[in-house]
């Protein structure tokens, strides 16, 4: 079990000055998640209203449920070594940010990514829910959990088990909440950094819609100027 903590968790705001002062550095943005976390990733990518500068830090067979079988991306999370070597192979490097999400945070994989990332210099926001390392044991070998390992740690609040409901007649709870409330959170994060870009008087890389009138030109533009930090065009 990971230390316990004490002290009340960052708000979602907290997160918006370091991605700004990655992005005015000249620095990337990359988000990665496994399995339903990877949905609240994929939100923040190629978004419009969005930052353009925000990549897809994927591993093979855990981004979606399109991987057959479908638990084979849950036993990837499992799997001790493998997201050094995606770090490795990644464009990431010192003075990035990578925002790692994991609903429990008690993977190998999710740890194991955090504790490369500040190895190799990346600052690590992890967006987690505090109560699975209050309430279950980590699987990864040091016994710690994602929080364990990142500079900033947002805490979704989601229950242990992820679902919501509970009725009688169906044995096991149900609704799951986290894709939604992360997502929200990975938003509101993306927010927080647009306004401290503005706040410095440096207009934010946005992406615009491609369904209104001179969106994709606009997004051109946008992804001409910032090529050398946005990686999904490549």
């Amino acid at each position: 079990m990971g230390p316990p903590r004490t002290s009340a968790p960052p708000t979602r705001g907290a997160a918006g000055p370091p991605l700004a002062d990655t992005v005015a550095a000249g620095g990337r943005l990359f988000a990665f998640g496994a399995g339903h976390s990877s949905l609240a990733a994929q939100d923040v990518v190629y978004r419009a209203g969005g930052l353009a500068l925000m990549n897809l830090l994927a591993v093979p067979g855990t981004v979606g449920v399109d991987v057959m079988p479908a638990t084979l991306g849950s036993a990837l999370e499992r799997v001790d070594g493998l997201a050094g070597a995606v770090l490795d192979s990644s464009p990431a490097e010192a003075g990035d940010v990578l925002v790692i999400i994991s609903l429990s945070g008690r993977n190998a994989l999710p740890v194991e990514m955090a504790m490369n990332a500040q190895a190799l210099g990346l600052k690590v926001i992890g967006v987690t829910s505090v109560a699975y390392a209050d309430g279950t044991r980590s699987r990864h070998g040091s016994g710690g959990f994602l929080r364990d390992h990142c500079d900033i740690v947002l805490d979704s609040k989601i229950s242990i088990g992820d679902a919501e409901l509970t009725v009688e007649g169906i044995e096991a709870p149900f609704a799951p909440a986290s894709t939604v409330v992360t997502s929200a959170v990975m938003q509101a994060m993306m927010a927080a950094a647009a306004e401290q870009l503005v706040a410095r008087g440096i207009e934010p890389p946005m992406l615009r819609s491609g369904n209104v009138d001179g969106g994709h030109e606009w997004n051109g533009r946008v992804m001409t100027e910032y090529r050398d930090r946005i990686f999904y065009r490549r």
